[in-house]
């Protein structure tokens, strides 16, 4: 039988990753998936070795390579949790290091674990994922989040989603064209309203200032032109949730909180779940 101890927190405290050492690197700021993480981690009796600000803080800011930065930490570590601000970055470690790393976020390409996340919560909240209307809303060009849960519901039955973004940053043509080539229905559109009357789920993101550079000016046009209020609410459908990744700005009313259709803190609750069964996974097996 599988040892635990109480936690302070939330019950029992599992001790199967007793032993094992997890490396969180992150070089862009992170408030969920880091500590989820490291809470993981710490929930299955491992221990964290943490490094926030990596960019700044760490030999990068000395012009040390990402490769010889993975190869240097997996000499203290059995798994690597990466965040980077490239896309591709995540392959990169993946392809240098002997222990698994994990993406947490590569730029504006993917974030799988929120991918994952997400469609647990679409199933613990709906109750199924084949079937599903799904709104992403807001920044969809540089929203890694949104680009990994269309990858992975794409995998299910009968999906059909909605695109609702300002024109500067719509969707890009890679994830349209996968969604095609799965046969997943696709259809965008400037009506949230519209949209949130026939979905099941929506998803906003905010519109990331960080991706834009120096060009204010389009992130100033693309902000606060979707954003998810009572009007909202009163056109979604009474089975239907809200989620978001987090953090949210200005996109989500505080007054939409106290609907039970607000469901994107129990969202990012779930990333705690999830990302204690892929290290348990990774690290120990079935």
């Amino acid at each position: 039988m599988e040892a635990v101890e109480r936690g302070s927190t939330s019950g029992a405290r599992s001790r199967v990753l007793e032993g094992y050492l997890m490396a969180t690197l992150f070089y862009e700021p992170s408030t969920r998936t880091r500590l989820s993480f490291e809470a993981a981690m710490r929930r299955l009796g491992g221990e964290v070795l943490t490094t926030e600000n990596a960019r700044e803080f760490s030999s990068a800011a000395k012009g040390e390579t990402l490769e010889d930065t993975i190869r240097t930490v997996e000499g203290y570590s059995d798994i690597i949790v990466l965040r980077h601000f490239e896309s591709g970055a995540a392959s990169r470690a993946a392809a240098t290091a002997d222990i698994p790393v994990i993406n947490a976020g590569d730029g504006p390409g993917q974030h799988p674990t929120q991918a994952l996340l997400d469609v647990y919560t679409i199933e613990r909240e709906i109750g199924t994922l084949d079937g599903i209307k799904l709104g992403l809303v807001g920044d969809l060009a540089n929203g890694r989040t949104v680009r990994s849960l269309a990858y992975l519901i794409a995998k299910y039955q009968n999906i059909k989603i909605y695109f609702v973004s300002p024109d500067v940053v719509k969707m890009k043509d890679d994830i349209k064209e996968y969604l095609t080539s799965q046969g997943v229905e696709w259809e965008e559109s400037s009506d949230l309203l519209e949209v949130a009357s026939k979905c099941d789920v929506i998803y906003q993101t905010r519109i990331q200032k960080e991706r834009f550079g120096e060009r204010i000016d389009l992130y100033e046009a693309a902000r606060g032109k979707y954003i998810v209020d009572k009007k909202v609410l009163d056109v979604l459908p009474k089975h239907a949730v809200i989620m978001h990744p987090l953090p949210r700005l200005d996109e989500i009313t505080v007054d939409v909180d106290s609907d039970p259709r607000a469901a994107y803190f129990r969202q990012a609750k779930n990333g705690l779940y999830i990302r204690m069964a892929l290290l348990k996974l990774l690290l120990v097996g079935r």
